[in-house]
């Protein structure tokens, strides 16, 4: 629908300053005023923008700003998007000489184990009516903040003009930035005039140099590197996409537990804090402008792949809007070590959704998806005109990253140019085309931008070394683009939305962190007629239960070279890891209760165990809370995990119980999260289902201090009680 915003606040009399209203994104179709005067409208709702609201201010008096969201034509998007001011929102003063926004371009063009050469470009603004004389001071501080560079330039301003000036400044035995290493460095710039100093920005800085190559794929700090990737939406369960920055720590957390070294932002920019954290904790980053260009793709409002999609959606404004919104991606992000690639499209070329190619002829095609060459629909030639604009677009505010696109049909991008339009190509779900590819295409650089999770897709990396990387569809489940009601999410992640591990993870972090491990589940035992598909999530659940005597599927995931399976301290048998990779399967294993026990030996060395063990009935909960300290700041919050559990504090897999939760003290509860994908219960309500015997609440702090008492309590279930405190 439409929501309308107001806010009220009183300005002193200005001289001599600036004042700017800074939004981080707003979805979507934005329009700005204040005190009756319309400052501008932004339809993208993933994009920040800022307007000047300095000639407008009436001095010692009351401003109104008034802002109005229209997502009324909600289906404009394939997953959940949100509505309205869901970023942060900032009123900005400065001097009417000022550093640009997004003025300053940190890049480090030579990086050698001995020194580091670290490029300074800050763009200033003189608002004033008359030129003048400024010196621009740059100074870059370590992490235990010693000065180890600083450069210091003079110049002059034209009046109510801008210049750009430059410096350099040497590093001697630089801290390099790595996924493994995500060493920082702090750049100050302060812009003085008559000695005073009038403006100043903090830059962090990461010193480091990457590469991609044809032959050798992908290379960080002059290393070859994998790219372990996952593919990310933005919203988080129950915040939507309001998302707090701490919450999506803790999922990055358990990501980087799973061995993720890079992430994609699907499809469109994310949340500001997101590319910090990523930059403090070592994540390469493949930023992502559009899902559509010039026109729309279907959106199946009536269901997956169900009735008559709708077409509404960004490609409405793409022909306006697409360079402005590009630039200031690129712009508002470039800073970021983190950030090695800028994606202009996602499937933009999916055939028939919406361009067609001859090359499709009649379907037959087994590249083609099925569907034939549609002449009714607009020709796929046109994506490569589109798309060798948006590159130079890029390449004018960032001629250091290279430029990339997901394309979904090999097929047509290799007849119409589109691919050679790229610096690198991202194949979504196309891994039976890299080698002959890679030999029709020698110069070509190839990396899989979206895939599944099976093992060979992984293989099809690791056997190809001209293969940079892949990113998982998808690193963590999403609302939106469910498969059909009840369900309201979708469940590809191999966290839930609650950051929950799924089976998954742990087959995840056999593949990809080195560090030894041995995951257990059980399953029915499958026919023979079962196939993984191609998101092929293991059915095994972190469960022993049954029927007396009932033969069970044990399954264990783990990158040891041997495990041992043991039933109540009987051994039921050694196998040898798979040569292809570390999905072990014991068959056929006649259940009884108890404890199932797996060790997992390397050169004959036990290095890592798990175990499941049957559980009593439901008899009480258990609280984990994350921290038991909040920031008295109104922002801060913990993480309360709870568990329902038998007597002995066996976690029951199935306790679904309601619990509600009651606050005593300077806190609030935020919301509730049970990672149950067909969930309707109230999010923001006192009490929630578990789901999988978990349930996850998210407790803010409120500016007071003080002692914080939760309590939960379940039907028939022994409650919990945690202890938190507020501190200034």
């Amino acid at each position: 629908g439409i929501g309308w915003y107001r806010k009220t606040f009183e300005t002193p009399a200005i001289t001599d300053s600036r004042v700017y209203l800074h939004f981080d994104g707003v979805y979507c179709n934005s329009e700005v005023w204040i005190n009756g005067i319309v400052l501008g409208r932004r339809p993208n709702g993933y994009i920040p923008f800022r307007y000047d609201l300095t000639p407008h201010l009436t001095a010692d008096s009351r401003q109104v700003i008034a802002v109005r969201v229209d997502h009324t034509r909600f289906g404009d998007s394939r997953w959940y998007t949100g509505s309205g001011i869901y970023r942060n929102v900032r009123l900005i003063v400065t001097d009417s000489i000022l550093i640009g926004q997004w003025g300053i371009f940190v890049t480090t063009p030579v990086v050698r184990e001995e020194q580091a050469q670290v490029r300074v470009e800050v763009r200033l603004e003189n608002h004033l009516p008359s030129p003048a004389e400024v010196r621009v001071e740059n100074v870059l501080f370590a992490a235990d903040g010693t000065v180890v560079g600083e450069t210091t330039v003079s110049v002059s301003l034209p009046e109510l003009g801008e210049k750009t000036v430059e410096g350099s400044l040497i590093v001697d035995r630089p801290e390099l930035w790595s996924v493994d290493h995500p060493i920082l460095y702090r750049l100050r710039t302060v812009v003085y005039r008559d000695g005073q100093a009038i403006d100043a920005e903090e830059t962090p800085v990461g010193i480091r140099s990457f590469r991609f190559d044809p032959d050798h794929g992908f290379h960080l700090n002059g290393a070859n590197l994998k790219l372990k990737g996952v593919c990310l939406h933005e919203d988080a369960g129950a915040f939507g996409v309001a998302v707090p920055a701490k919450v999506w720590e803790r999922r990055l957390e358990r990501l980087k537990e799973a061995g993720t070294n890079a992430l994609r932002m699907a499809h469109n920019p994310h949340l500001p804090e997101l590319y910090d954290l990523c930059d403090r904790m070592g994540f390469l980053v493949q930023e992502e402008a559009f899902d559509e260009w010039e026109q729309g793709k279907n959106k199946w409002i009536a269901g997956w792949n169900v009735g008559t999609p709708g077409k509404d959606g960004y490609h409405e404004h793409f022909r306006e809007w697409a360079e402005a919104d590009l630039r200031d991606m690129v712009l508002s992000r470039r800073n970021h070590p983190s950030v090695i690639m800028w994606s202009i499209g996602n499937e933009i070329d999916y055939p028939n959704d919406p361009y067609t190619h001859e090359v499709l002829d009649n379907g037959t095609n087994p590249q083609s998806f099925g569907r034939g060459y549609r002449p009714d629909l607009p020709h796929a030639s046109r994506l490569t005109e589109v798309a060798r604009e948006l590159v130079r677009t890029v390449k004018r505010y960032d001629p250091t990253r290279p430029v990339t696109a997901a394309l979904s049909a090999a097929l047509i991008a290799n007849e119409i140019g589109l691919a050679d339009a790229l610096d690198i190509v991202g194949y979504n779900y196309q891994e039976y085309r890299y080698r002959d590819d890679h030999a029709r295409f020698p110069n070509r650089v190839l990396y899989g931008s979206e895939n599944g999770m099976r093992e060979d897709f992984w293989r099809a990396v690791t056997e190809n070394d001209f293969i940079a990387g892949q990113f998982l569809w998808t690193g963590i489940d999403y609302l939106g683009e469910a498969h059909g009601w009840p369900a309201r999410s979708n469940t590809a992640g191999i966290l839930d939305l609650a950051g929950n591990r799924k089976p998954e993870f742990y087959f995840r972090r056999c593949l990809w962190n080195p560090e030894p491990m041995v995951w257990l589940g059980s399953r029915e035992v499958p026919t023979e007629q079962e196939q993984a598909g191609l998101w092929s999530h293991q059915k095994a659940q972190p469960v022993w239960e049954g029927r007396e005597g009932e033969s069970i599927r044990v399954v264990c995931f783990t990158n040891c070279d041997t495990v041992e399976l043991f039933l109540n301290g009987r051994w039921l048998g050694v196998l040898p890891r798979e040569v292809d990779g570390p999905h072990l399967v014991f068959r056929d294993v006649a259940y009884q209760p108890g404890t199932l026990t797996a060790r997992g030996f390397l050169s004959g060395r036990e290095v890592a165990s798990a175990f499941l063990r049957t559980s009593g009935p439901p008899r009480k909960l258990r609280v984990e809370a994350d921290s038991s300290v909040l920031t008295a700041d109104g922002r801060d919050l913990v993480h309360l995990e709870v568990l329902v559990t038998d007597a002995d504090g066996t976690p029951v897999f199935d306790g679904d119980h309601e619990i509600t939760w009651t606050i005593d003290g300077p806190a609030r509860l935020l919301c509730l999260e049970s990672g149950d994908p067909a969930s309707h219960e109230d999010y923001r309500s006192d009490r929630r289902r578990a789901f999988r015997g978990r349930l996850l609440g998210y407790v803010g702090s409120t500016r007071e201090c003080g002692e914080i008492t939760v309590r939960l309590t379940a039907p028939e279930l022994e409650g919990a009680v945690v202890t938190l405190r507020s501190e200034g």
